[in-house]
């Protein structure tokens, strides 16, 4: 039975304030590459591994909450795709190509592969299924489709705009025939909306001193929808910008993350005197559309109505520097690691 070593990027401890590189750690360890014939179990070599930002919760101690938190000096977990190396399990066998949730190591050992997705489609870099045909890609057709219910001529704002998600919110807001403004946090990023993602507008709000006058600026009538990504003072803003009957999207708040005590949110009044729709969601919700969803944009990707743009590091000793710069802004588009090409 072939063993081999196998790098793995462990949690060293539960973390406080803004995560560091440090707070994470390389070990090597080995692998047998075969799995017990009875066990049900898959064993997976890890070729991309996705960085996002609800990892940063899965780093404290949390209760209560969606997802467990990370174990310290165990391997920190994620999406990923992943090569299946031996099988136990009927639904998979050698060589099949899968995304879904991995270790962040070489080799990984998936005790309950039923959440695995097998890959049919491979005239698409893998890759994407870290993103536009993964977790992320999912996640933005869920929240925005069939949870806002958009309408041709609608307004939409996207916060965190250039990000895995946002991306791809403001293409699917565009296909749909809506007037789309984004914001993110550097002029690069920006011109990246306007120009390859096709955005109506976009703005840095480092440089707004007033978000809620930035907002009025593009969205004199309103706003329709928000598909919100940041929380905080963002949040509370845009609250002032809806207009009547107004949906909101609740998909992540990443300015919150790294806070010892989360900001309030002021104007929820509006909820009441706008008759908002204000609703969180996970990914999960809407994984049993997946195949609608795939059917959907595949077509769209291939005849470059929307586009992916992506942020790669090479090598699994990059993922911790890879996954901590999510909360600082350094990635441009979706972050993940290429840990082999098979």
């Amino acid at each position: 039975m072939e063993e081999v070593s196998n790098k793995q990027i462990l949690l060293k401890n539960y973390v406080n304030g803004f995560p560091k590189e440090s707070d994470m750690e390389l070990i090597i360890s080995t692998i047998k590459l075969k799995v017990q014939e009875d066990s049900n179990t898959v064993l997976l070599k890890n070729l991309y591994l996705s960085c996002d930002p609800y990892m940063r919760p899965r780093m404290k101690k949390t209760e209560g909450s969606y997802t467990d938190s990370f174990t310290p000096g165990s391997p920190i977990v994620g999406f990923g795709v992943a090569k299946v190396v031996d099988s136990a399990h009927p639904k998979f066998k050698k060589d099949d190509l899968v995304w879904g949730i991995t270790g962040w190591e070489e080799y990984s050992i998936i005790k309950v592969p039923e959440s695995l997705f097998r890959i049919h489609n491979t005239d698409v870099p893998l890759s994407y299924y870290t993103g536009i045909l993964g977790m992320p890609g999912i996640t933005a057709y869920g929240g925005f489709y069939e949870l806002c219910s958009p309408k041709k001529g609608e307004t939409v704002y996207v916060s965190a705009a250039s990000g895995a998600v946002g991306q791809l919110v403001g293409q699917f807001a565009k296909l749909v025939g809506c007037y789309v403004v984004g914001s993110a946090g550097s002029k690069e990023k920006v011109e990246l909306l306007k120009n390859k993602f096709g955005f109506d507008e976009a703005f840095n709000y480092k440089e707004e001193q007033d978000l809620s006058a930035a907002l009025k600026r593009y969205f004199p009538d309103g706003i329709d929808i928000y598909f919100e990504n940041v929380g905080g003072k963002m949040l509370d803003a845009v609250l002032l910008n809806m207009r009547l009957h107004g949906r909101i999207a609740v998909c992540g708040f990443i300015s919150q993350y790294n806070l010892e005590q989360s900001e309030g949110v002021h104007n929820l009044f509006c909820l009441i005197s706008k008759r908002l729709r204000m609703q969180g969601f996970l990914a999960v919700d809407y994984f049993p559309l997946y195949q609608k969803f795939v059917e959907m944009v595949t077509p769209h990707i291939k005849e470059g109505k929307v586009k992916y743009v992506e942020d790669i590091t090479e090598g699994i000793e990059s993922a911790p520097g890879a996954l901590v710069g999510l909360f600082s802004g350094r990635n441009v588009g979706k972050q993940l690691v290429l840990v082999s090409r098979e």
